[in-house]
C-alpha cells in the first residue's frame, strides 16, 4: 500500500489519451453510419425509411453497456471469435454514436422546410445537389448544438469501456485506486479531468446555439 503521488497522476492524465482515441474512432466510424442511417430516415423509399427506423431503435434501445458486452463477450460466444478489447469497444461506440448521430441529424433534415426542396427543384437540381447546396447547409446549422452536446456525452459514456478491461482514463482510476487505497482521491481527480475535457464542448454547445440560433 501507498501514498497517491505524483506518479499516479502522470498515469491518470496519461490514459487520457486512450479516452480521446475511443472518440475519435467512434467519430470517424460512426458519423458517416449515422449520416447514412439519417438520410435514409428521410428517403422516399419506404423500406429504407423502416430499415433504417429499425436499426435506429434497436440501437437507442440496448445499452451501451450491453453493446459492450456483446461484442467483447457474446462474439466468442456465437462466433467463436476472440475479439480484442480495442476492436470490441470501437465497434459498440460505433454503433452507438451512429444511432444517436443518425436521430439527430434526421431530424435536422426534417426542420429544412419542404420548400426549401421545391425551390431546389425549380432551379433544375437533381436530390444529390438539393441535399449538398441547400438542404445540408441549413441543417448543419440546427445539428451542430446538439451533435457537440452528444459529443459530451460520449467522452463520459467512454467511461464504461473499462468494463470489459479497456484502459482508457476509468480504468487507470481503477487501478490507481486499487494500488493506493484512496479511491475517494483518485476518483475525485478522474473526475475533475472528465470535467476538463467536457466544459470547453459544453460551452461550446451553448455558444454554438446562441449564435447559430438554426430554430429561426
Amino acid at each position: 500500500m501507498r501514498s497517491f503521488a505524483f506518479v499516479d497522476l502522470v498515469s491518470l492524465v496519461t490514459a487520457v489519451q486512450w479516452t480521446v482515441l475511443l472518440v475519435v474512432l467512434a467519430l470517424v466510424f460512426g458519423a458517416p453510419l449515422g449520416l447514412a442511417l439519417a438520410t435514409a430516415r428521410i428517403s422516399r423509399h419506404a423500406p429504407l425509411r423502416w430499415a433504417a427506423s429499425g436499426i435506429i431503435q434497436l440501437i437507442q434501445g440496448v445499452p451501451l453497456l450491453g453493446l459492450l458486452f456483446f461484442f467483447y463477450f457474446g462474439m466468442p460466444v456465437f462466433l467463436g471469435l476472440q475479439v480484442p478489447a480495442l476492436i470490441a469497444v470501437t465497434v459498440a461506440y460505433t454503433l452507438y454514436t451512429a444511432g444517436f448521430l443518425g436521430d439527430i441529424w434526421r431530424g435536422s433534415l426534417q426542420a429544412v422546410k419542404q420548400a426549401q426542396w421545391e425551390a431546389g427543384a425549380c432551379l433544375g437540381l437533381s436530390l444529390t445537389q438539393q441535399f449538398f447546396h441547400i438542404i445540408g447547409p441549413q441543417a448543419l446549422r440546427m445539428a451542430t448544438p446538439p451533435t457537440v452536446g452528444f459529443l459530451v456525452q460520449l467522452i463520459k459514456g467512454t467511461s464504461l469501456a473499462s468494463i470489459v478491461g479497456f484502459v482508457e482514463l476509468a480504468r487507470a482510476g481503477q487501478v490507481t485506486s486499487a494500488a493506493t487505497f484512496q479511491p475517494l482521491l483518485t476518483y475525485s481527480v478522474v473526475a475533475a479531468i472528465y470535467f476538463a475535457l467536457c466544459l470547453p464542448l459544453t460551452l461550446w454547445s451553448r455558444s454554438l446555439e446562441a449564435r447559430l440560433n438554426g430554430a429561426r
